[in-house]
């Protein structure tokens, strides 16, 4: 078989690959990101690329203007290695981890939660954490006192620091005789103290689960991890002061693979798929503790714990455990609850003595992101009656108080992170996040990342802007374009009526960047899924919208959306602006929690076990909701007469 090499810009990355080899392919196994939403089946569009030299095997799809195929675009999974290639990623179809790390601007920082820290866990007398060091000093055995090192380690741990009940990993035990003569009989001993996510014998309360030699108890640290489908987050606490030290997200490397996680669920079903998913990931949060030791000069050997939140597809993966019946009826996750497992056993480069713990999940679409951010919002021992929404491509929601509370899951499909959407992007450098129109010549002002050259839409901006043309009259409630309006802004393009936002010469992609009515219909969809799941969830418990006292949106997303717009899209319902709470990463903050407070660990086991979950689909008003939801705002204008108010009177003032 004839081997071509393949160069990657601008990454400047060589691989050499197999004649015939599929491009995307050769991508993944190279390390080069290239967006592609559906997982290479060809039908998103997302993975254009541009052959600079050589030849490529590849047809012209729809997806691919007649002029861009010329210019020598193509889309790499629909594409073959012939010969040596030089392969550029173009800016709309590349990844920039970076941006998840700058702060940004929020439209509603004065609604953000304030976070819970240590602060609020010592004043409630609740800031224990699971994971201690104590420094043991032991004295040397000698002819008259012969007993064993064990014994005198344990012994010390009673009489110097009134610990009882103590077992001890096999781990220890190997490490013991060299270590305590290394450190001459001076040594730092981990403890962990029930109790955990998982109920275990009662017989040990505390087990000694790593020594070192010499004293180490002013270093000890615990990795709080939020591992979502699109992004994940790492969290560096330092246990002994309850302080964060450090925080860094990258692109979970999965989504090569498919942007969805049905996608990931039937990749992982071939043959390899199930480790190749598990490898992935593992990679992403090995970076990350690679990034944050280095940036904070400690050594790995000293984190004593991961915590870890993610849905529960992402959380089978990690663990590789099979999720296929996660999407077949009747819905089965593996397990709710996973016992502790050694972070080496999954591949994450800590020491053997790191365990990880995995938040239980609800159900197979209600998981372990969703129970944190229920401990991280306080709604659980609140007596309010709450809304949480965590907007995303499988938005879930859970309605109640302290008292009870219920959940579901809607399937909203990944417009919200750009997918399904001509020129949608993830919110990173040049993405159009805000948008306005002139009411008398229809031409927009639009507002990017980091103030760059557009190069697509993410989803704050996609909300904006449907809110912004609709308002003005450009759009109607049936998400079609006003084609009375004149001007050269609304035109016929291939996939229909659209709307330019930016011209080529004025952005970063060399091509018009346009908002079509294809788009704004895979928008509505997506909004009108959430929106029927709120009714169908709080109809199935006998509420309405408005018995709730607040609402609490949680999600990176859901933290730079601007209220009123999302509101006018019909997103969210229309209420009080002051019940709306942002609480950002819900899911990150809960593990913070839960690695500083070993009391919030049990409140998991009750959150878990006090959740109702309902299954949407099998709701039958989930439909008749839904289609309901299916117009700006909505088909009941009765529910959002502000809204309405507005539009008119805008519509109205334009007129005169």
């Amino acid at each position: 078989m004839t081997v071509y090499s393949v160069h990657f810009l601008p990454d400047d990355v060589i691989i050499e690959v197999e004649s015939g080899t599929n491009l995307l392919q050769a991508a993944m196994s190279a390390g080069v990101h290239i967006n592609a939403s559906c997982g290479g089946e060809g039908v998103c569009g997302k993975c254009r690329v541009i052959i600079e030299e050589g030849e490529i095997e590849s047809s012209r799809s729809s997806l691919l203007s007649e002029e861009d195929y010329q210019a020598g675009y193509r889309q790499a999974c629909e594409s073959l290695v012939q010969s040596d290639v030089t392969v550029r990623v173009p800016v709309e179809s590349q990844l920039e981890p970076r941006a998840l790390n700058r702060p940004r601007p929020g439209q509603n920082a004065a609604r953000m939660a304030k976070e819970i820290g240590v602060e609020q866990l010592l004043k409630a007398g609740i800031f224990n954490p699971p994971f201690v060091k104590k420094l043991v000093k032991v004295k040397p055995p000698t002819h008259g006192d012969n007993i064993s090192d064990l014994s005198r380690i344990i012994n010390s741990l009673r009489i110097q620091h009134d610990v009882h009940n103590i077992s001890v990993d096999f781990t220890v035990i190997k490490a013991l005789p060299s270590v305590v003569r290394d450190g001459d009989f001076e040594t730092t001993v981990t403890l962990a103290y029930r109790p955990s996510f998982v109920s275990e014998p009662e017989s040990a309360r505390v087990k000694l689960t790593y020594i070192q030699a010499g004293d180490h108890s002013d270093t000890n640290y615990a990795l709080a991890v939020d591992v979502g489908t699109t992004t994940i987050f790492g969290q560096l606490l330092d246990l002994n002061t309850g302080q964060v030290m450090d925080t860094y997200g990258d692109f979970n490397r999965q989504i090569s693979y498919g942007e969805d996680v049905i996608t990931r669920i039937n990749y992982s079903g071939k043959p390899g798929g199930l480790k190749k998913m598990q490898e992935l990931v593992v990679l992403t949060i090995n970076s990350i503790i690679e990034v944050i030791c280095k940036r904070q000069k400690i050594d790995s050997n000293e984190i004593s714990v991961v915590t870890i939140a993610g849905n529960t597809t992402m959380t089978q993966l990690l663990l590789e455990v099979d999720p296929k019946y996660i999407r077949l009826a009747p819905y089965v996750p593996t397990a709710n609850f996973f016992p502790p497992v050694p972070a080496s056993n999954l591949g994450l480069v800590l020491g053997e003595h790191v365990p990880v713990h995995a938040f239980p999940s609800v159900a197979s679409y209600v998981g372990g992101d969703i129970v944190s951010g229920i401990i991280a919002s306080g709604m659980y021992e609140d007596d309010e009656l709450t809304l949480y929404i965590d907007l995303g491509t499988n938005g879930e929601i859970v309605v109640g108080n302290k008292d009870w509370m219920a959940c579901a899951a809607c399937s909203a499909g990944p417009a919200f992170e750009g997918g399904g959407i001509k020129f949608g992007m993830r919110a990173i450098s040049g993405a159009i996040e805000d948008f306005s129109i002139n009411p008398k010549t229809l031409e927009p002002m639009i507002l990017t990342i980091d103030m760059k050259r557009p190069k697509g839409i993410c989803g704050s901006g996609l909300i904006n802007t449907i809110a912004g043309l609709f308002e003005m009259g450009v759009l109607e409630a049936n998400g079609k374009y006003n084609r009375a309006l004149e001007t050269d802004r609304l035109r016929q393009g291939i996939d229909g009526f659209e709307y330019v936002l930016s011209w080529a010469d004025e952005n970063q992609t060399g091509q018009d960047i346009v908002l079509t009515e294809v788009d704004i219909d895979n928008f509505i969809r997506a909004k009108g899924a959430m929106y029927a799941g709120y009714l169908t969830l709080l109809e199935a418990v006998g509420l309405t919208i408005t018995d709730l006292d607040r609402v609490i949106i949680a999600g990176g997303f859901g933290r730079y959306i601007n209220l009123e717009k999302a509101i006018m899209t019909g997103l969210l319902p229309e209420m009080d602006l002051n019940k709306f709470t942002f609480i950002g990463n819900g899911s990150l903050l809960g593990a913070k929690l839960n690695s500083l407070s070993n009391h919030m660990r049990q409140a998991v086991k009750n959150v878990v076990n006090q959740i109702t979950n309902f299954e949407l689909s099998e709701v039958p008003n989930f439909m008749e909701q839904y289609v309901a939801a299916q117009f700006l705002p909505h088909t009941s204008q009765d529910d959002f007469p502000r809204v309405m108010a507005r539009v008119s009177e805008t519509r109205n003032l334009l007129e005169t």
